[in-house]
């Protein structure tokens, strides 16, 4: 039975009994605590929480879902994979144990003929929670399970929670026993590898409270509506209804093993280590389509990262299985047909997804030139010094500055026979981390604990959003904290946090910023709000500070935005909407949205291109969109189902969630897309709009910024005022500035030459000298010392071999020198072959004389190049060269 099968008929048997069948929802969890979605309820755990009432009381998915904790495992066990797919039923107050268990029964092990999975049921073993007696009967008395394949577990294999206060309860697993070639018997108590676990029912009954770790919990007690949670891994099964030994031999895995196979020359089976890096390039392969396809782009940060890395193991994986070229586009293909059975947007989307790894791959193969190369030099210093351990500073160097995941560095380290200091590593991308995400969800969230708003929600209800048709309004706070903490007043001075029944303010999503404004209570009491965000669905949070009286919880007011900073935001994410249609019209639907953000007269907007979008093509957008702003389109919104929405034409944002109601904005025959933001209600509103450029942010994801309006014209005025003042200072017309300018670049182009070839010489004047100057040290001619500060690099390193090649009569020479450029000091040292016959290496004299002037280097025993960042430490560092060469002579 292939795996687009297995989906089919665990949708339709459920659907059958009454569950609504609820689509796969994005991999990019829509969670601040998941970079990616990880399990089959992620999507539904704010129904599980109480924050949102759940559409229906019965619900069934087959969720996408990745993990890479055990990405190491990958390829080396039978049921590692970093994608998989997810089965799952679910009930909110429903049906609970029993329901759960005859259902779970009846798709297995009914016949195939008849819509089932056609299983033994003699081949069926259950485990349930250790004092879970409820369970226990069922399974024995209501489906007949045999007492002796029943067993009972601990908490670590049967007992569910988030990790979190909250929902928590007793699970029961159903394993299948694949025989005795897979190990001994004796049930999933003893081997877990021969009784494979196929499903797990989640019977969520209790509350927990806080705890130490997964088993070390309080049970505050049962909860008023009990739920079920369940969960099929579709692979596991497919591995058992097509009778394979592990996931990498079913059927949407091995095609792209075969595929590799043919690309590499190598044969499935040939040996256990290229077997690992076949299984790992047909799971990444897999893991990093679904990704791409969801709207990942490969990055050095969150869930771009992990993209990135799983990419380019698998990359690596083709290269050490002898694969030379570009493999990706074919390994793609495969993967695209066969997952679009079950996916068809992958095959709507193929384009973009190809762009997106094609780039990825071109760009890595560069990478792993460049990095192996540096690798390569700090494996040879680490094994010089006498350690067995890559300093984490390394590892961070080619990590940040070359693009190595840490896990490629560990990889081809292992491979040299050294290991990692991984926790320094981890050390200095914290730091980064720290500095670079300073305070992200503090912007989103305040102080507060998350509870506080869910309780306000819980009270009062969704806050009201007035905002499309108002600008201003009657109100009333229905919650208030200070501090990030519940309160029933606020005085002036104190910052707050304010939740309104019913609000103009618009709230910070969708790449809009928030509106700003004031409340002005009943009492008299003023709040300046500086920002508005959504910390939980439906409550929108008033941020700001009380100017004037006491703010009182329950108090009425009138709430008004500012208008002038709304108007100029809603100019703003027009502007993006006509933008990204143009781009998308010149570009090709690859040119999809990756992110923007729309603040008062500019935005900016990321957009999939391979490559720079050229000049000429820019150009052609903007005069594009202002033609469209002089056509004066009418802009409307609509709400509308989400079909109806697909149907129309309209487009969805990358990563974004909808619900089943969508609110389309359309522009009028020229753009049509989802979204919740704020508009004008005409292009000829925004008055002009003037793009400033593009660039890269990221592999495969360009950046365009702009100006829209009274910004965009002061913009060009100043621009017409330099293009003035450079027409005067040149003596031509605007239209001859560019070549003119040209002309007397290359001018000063031509006197830097003559410059540089002068400096070079007087420079290797000194050569002689330096030679004659040689001092002797036990028997070696050493010529050290410093020349004039600005020498560049290469002319010092001419000048070194030039006083290398006059020591003559057969002496061992030593020539070290040594500038300052730019502020830093630089080295070169070179040896003769005599000099080297005794021992001495010059990579060797580098390594010390950079290490004294806080720095580093490296090369070979004839000449090596170093620096460091005291320049004030010259003298020191041709003192220990000196040390060094006579200790060694």
């Amino acid at each position: 039975m292939e795996s687009a099968e297995i989906r089919r008929r665990w949708l339709r048997f459920f659907e059958e009994r009454g569950h609504t069948v609820v689509p796969s929802a994005s991999l990019i969890a829509d969670d601040p605590t998941l970079l990616l979605v990880n399990a089959g309820m992620v999507p539904f755990k704010p129904y599980f929480l109480g924050e949102v009432k759940p559409p229906a009381p019965r619900a069934t998915s087959v969720q996408k879902c990745v993990r890479t904790p055990d990405i190491e495992e990958v390829g080396k066990t039978t049921r590692h994979g970093t994608f998989f797919q997810m089965c799952g039923n679910f009930s909110f107050g429903d049906y609970f144990k029993e329901g759960a268990i005859k259902y779970a029964w009846e798709l297995l092990t009914g016949s195939q003929a008849d819509g089932g999975y056609g299983l033994d049921p003699e081949k069926l073993w259950i485990t349930v929670y250790l004092d879970d007696d409820e369970a226990e009967r069922i399974w024995h008395e209501v489906v007949g399970v045999p007492k002796e394949r029943i067993q009972r577990l601990g908490k670590t294999e049967n007992y569910w929670s988030m990790g979190v206060p909250g929902p928590c309860g007793p699970c029961s697993e159903i394993n299948y026993d694949r025989g005795p070639e897979f190990g001994v018997e004796g049930g999933p108590a003893v081997n877990d590898e021969r009784y494979v676990e196929i499903w797990n029912l989640v019977f969520m009954q209790y509350e927990r409270g806080a705890g130490t770790s997964k088993e070390d919990f309080e049970i505050l007690g049962e909860l008023p509506s009990k739920n079920i949670d369940t969960g099929l891994g579709l692979e596991r099964l497919a591995m058992i209804l097509q009778d394979v030994p592990n996931m990498y031999e079913t059927d949407t895995l091995r095609v792209v093993i075969d595929k590799a196979t043919e690309l590499s020359g190598v044969r499935y089976g040939a040996s256990d280590a290229t077997d690992v890096s076949l299984r790992v390039v047909a799971d990444h392969i897999r893991t990093s389509t679904m990704l791409i396809g969801d709207g990942v782009t490969p990055g050095n940060e969150g869930r771009g990262y992990v993209l990135r890395r799983i990419m380019r193991r698998a990359i690596r994986n083709m290269r050490l299985l002898g694969a030379g070229g570009l493999v990706i586009g074919e390994l793609l293909d495969v993967v695209i047909k066969t997952m679009g059975q079950q996916y068809p947007e992958l095959l709507e989307d193929r384009r973009r997804i190809e762009t997106v790894a094609l780039a990825e791959e071109a760009a890595f193969v560069k990478t792993l030139k460049a990095g192996t190369n540096i690798l390569d030099t700090a494996v040879t210093d680490t094994k010089a010094a006498g350690s067995a351990v890559l300093p984490g500073d390394k590892a961070f160097l080619l990590h940040d500055t070359w693009g190595f995941p840490i896990d490629l560095t560990l990889e081809m380290a292992a491979e040299q026979g050294l290991s990692v200091d991984e926790d320094g590593f981890r050390r200095l991308m914290k730091e980064q981390r720290d500095r670079a995400k300073a305070d992200a969800q503090a912007k989103k969230s305040g102080h507060a604990d998350l509870s506080a708003y869910r309780e306000v929600a819980d009270k009062s209800g969704a806050t009201e959003f007035t905002g499309y048709s108002a600008t201003e309004g009657e109100s009333t706070v229905v919650g208030l904290l200070v501090g990030g903490v519940p309160a029933p007043a606020a005085h002036e001075g104190d910052d707050v946090e304010v939740v309104l029944d019913r609000t103009p303010f618009y709230a910070e999503g969708g790449g809009q910023l928030a509106d700003t404004g004031r409340i002005k209570l009943d009492s008299g009491a003023v709040v300046e709000v500086r920002d508005v965000q959504q910390p939980v669905p439906g409550v929108t949070v008033h941020k700001g500070v009380v100017q004037v009286g006491e703010v009182v919880l329950g108090s009425a007011g009138y709430a008004t935005i500012d208008v002038t900073r709304r108007r100029a935001i809603a100019r703003a994410h027009s502007a993006t909407h006509l933008t990204h249609q143009a781009l998308r019209d010149a570009l090709g639907p690859t040119a999809a949205q990756a992110g923007s953000e729309n603040s008062p007269g500019r935005f900016r907007f990321d957009f999939g291109s391979p490559a720079a979008v050229p000049g000429s093509v820019l150009t052609d957008v903007e005069q594009k969109i202002n033609d469209v702003l002089a056509r004066e389109l009418d802009v409307h919104a609509e709400v509308m189902s989400m079909d109806d929405a697909k149907k129309q034409g309209a487009i969805a944002e990358f990563g974004e969630k909808y619900g089943d109601r969508v609110r389309v904005v359309t522009i009028g025959d020229f753009s049509k897309e989802l979204c919740g933001g704020t508009h004008v209600h005409n292009t000829a509103q925004l008055g002009l709009v003037k793009l400033l450029g593009e660039s890269s942010i990221g592999s495969g994801v360009r950046r365009v910024e702009a100006l829209v309006g009274v910004d965009a014209y002061k913009f060009l005025a100043r621009e017409h005022t330099v293009v003035s003042q450079l027409t005067e200072l040149v003596k031509g017309r605007p239209e001859e500035l560019p070549e003119k300018i040209s002309g007397v670049l290359a001018k000063l182009k031509d006197a830097e030459k003559e410059i540089e070839k002068f400096r070079a010489e007087k420079v290797l004047q000194a050569a002689a000298g330096l030679a004659e100057g040689a001092k002797d040290v036990r028997g070696v001619a050493l010529a050290a010392g410093q020349v004039p500060d600005g020498t560049s690099a290469d002319d010092l390193r001419k000048l070194v071999l030039d006083v290398r090649g006059r020591i003559q009569g057969g002496r061992a020479a030593v020539v070290a020198l040594f500038t300052v450029a730019n502020g830093r000091p630089v080295t070169v040292i070179a040896t003769n072959e005599a000099a080297r016959e005794r021992g001495i290496k010059a990579g060797d004299l580098v390594r010390t004389a950079a290490k004294t002037l806080g720095g580093g280097g490296g090369g070979k025993p004839d000449v090596a190049q170093g620096g460091g960042q005291n320049a004030a430490a010259v003298p020191e560092a041709i003192e220990a060269v000196e040390r060094l060469v006579a200790e060694a002579a």
